[in-house]
């Protein structure tokens, strides 16, 4: 029995099987617009570090 899974564009159940080429997507079209929404940057993934202060940088404390 395949795993179905949630399109996460569109939110259409896709089958989780290696017939599926778009997977975790229910097609290229789904895949592409999530691809454009990464480039566009309105996808992101949180920086939980705090921001450095100029006067405090020191090259050798990030190598």
């Amino acid at each position: 029995m395949a795993k179905i899974v949630t399109c996460p564009q569109c939110g259409k159940l896709v089958e989780w099987v290696p017939e599926q080429q778009w997977r975790p997507f229910c097609s290229e079209r789904c895949k592409l617009i999530d691809l454009g929404d990464w480039a566009a940057e309105n996808h992101r993934i949180p920086d939980k570090s705090p921001p450095i202060d100029i006067d405090d940088y020191n090259p050798s404390d990030y190598h």
